[in-house]
């Protein structure tokens, strides 16, 4: 529900005119570039800079932890701060951080200098996602979005192997640079009347028939399936060259793998359409803790090939569910603005334990058996949801 919507004051929403999404929509996909990216730029930080397994999961952590940090600082201060303010703050941040990564390559240094990286990469993104999330139609946004994805990260996977570290940095950097010209598409902020709803509290913040903490526990659950993507995400290569798979047929099922985005979007959208939102991402959840745990046992290029294909389908899946399921109960955005929070907190999370798991010599078998418990908790909480206002709340339950 978008912040005109939840107000009905008949005032034109600022965020739904096509400069808006525009802009929101590209930074969405330069600041999830990382995210989107890890498993080359986890191979590089081995390859090029001698990162070991365990400080690169140590290092993708805290870039990604980075980027919960600074979508929560934006959640705080987004309905009272210029929104264009924020992206220059942001941006600022990001672009520094990787400068410095250029010529910096120490792993202590670098470390920090991810994390400060992220952090501006939070801010910036939180905006944008905050922007789409505050649109009449934040679903139809969001699987947008989600769409993109696919095309960039076919992009990512394809030319960033082709680059130095450096060439990466600067790639990153110039993206972040480029917002610069088309800053002004931006709603410096909301109408006054939303922004005073932003203020309320997070009982007034959701549907008046919802529990306030519906959108907390989406929140939750939202981290805990990022545990499991960014686990897996961050090692997938690295784990398929353990295994000693063709590391050549690898760099090719995670490029062409990328497209099976697309067929997610499509997909969840009939589905959603016809089942709501929470019938299908129960589903979506059991079978992405298969795919992800069927690697327990080796990697093979066979069942790499279907579990990468299959995970970037369900995490497309999984991602038009989660933030569709948020947006239809969030009034203001704010709970838009935490969700690259959630997923960057899982990031966090997924990558460290990896490292951990691997740090005590249980192998890569014990990181995809974590992976798919992940998944599996996730699911629990939505399925406590599921059945918890099926009956009561059926508008929730069956939401489309």
């Amino acid at each position: 529900m978008s912040e005109t919507n939840a107000l009905n004051t008949g005032l034109k929403n600022p965020f739904d005119s096509w400069k808006s999404i525009a802009i929101s929509l590209y930074m969405t996909l330069v600041g999830y570039g990382v995210l989107v990216g890890i498993p080359v730029i986890s191979t590089a930080w081995v390859t090029l800079l001698g990162f070991s397994e365990v400080e690169v999961g140590r290092v993708a952590g805290a870039d990604l932890g980075g980027l919960s940090v600074g979508a929560v600082v934006t959640a705080i201060f987004i309905a009272k701060v210029n929104r264009r303010m924020l992206v220059l703050v942001g941006l600022s941040l990001a672009v520094i951080a990787n400068a410095l990564c250029i010529s910096i390559v120490d792993y202590d240094q670098v470390l920090w200098l991810r994390f400060l990286s992220g952090l501006g990469s939070g801010i910036y993104t939180a905006v944008a996602v905050s922007c789409l999330g505050a649109s009449s139609k934040p679903a139809r946004a969001y699987n947008a979005m989600l769409f993109a994805f696919a095309f960039s990260q076919a992009l990512e996977m394809h030319f960033l192997p082709l680059l130095s570290m450096s060439g990466i940095y600067t790639v990153f950097i110039v993206c972040f640079l480029i917002t610069l010209a088309f800053i002004g598409w931006i709603p410096a902020r909301a109408s006054e009347e939303s922004s005073e709803v932003s203020m309320v509290s997070d009982s007034k913040l959701v549907d008046q028939n919802i529990p306030a903490y519906v959108p907390w526990l989406c929140l939750v659950a939202m981290v805990i399936t990022y545990i499991n993507i960014g686990a897996y995400w961050t090692y997938i290569e690295l784990a398929a060259t353990a295994d000693q798979a063709d590391s050549e047929w690898v760099g090719q099922v995670l490029t062409w793998s990328s497209f099976c985005s697309l067929v997610g979007c499509l997909f969840a959208t009939i589905l959603s359409n016809r089942y709501g939102l929470l019938r299908p991402l129960l589903v979506t959840l059991i079978t992405m803790s298969v795919i992800v745990g069927m690697l327990a046992n080796g990697i093979t290029d066979k069942n790499i090939l279907i579990s990468v294909f299959s995970f970037n389908c369900l995490w497309i899946f999984i991602d038009v569910y989660q933030m569709s399921t948020i947006a239809n109960v969030d009034k203001t955005g704010r709970f838009a603005s935490l969700m690259p929070g959630a997923q960057g907190l899982g990031q966090i999370i997924g990558p460290n334990m990896a490292a951990s798991i691997l740090g005590l010599n249980l192998g890569y078998s014990g990181v995809f058996v974590m992976c798919s418990a992940a998944a599996l908790v996730a699911m629990s909480l939505y399925l406590f949801m599921y059945f918890r206002f099926k009956r009561t709340i059926p508008e929730f339950a069956y939401a489309t």
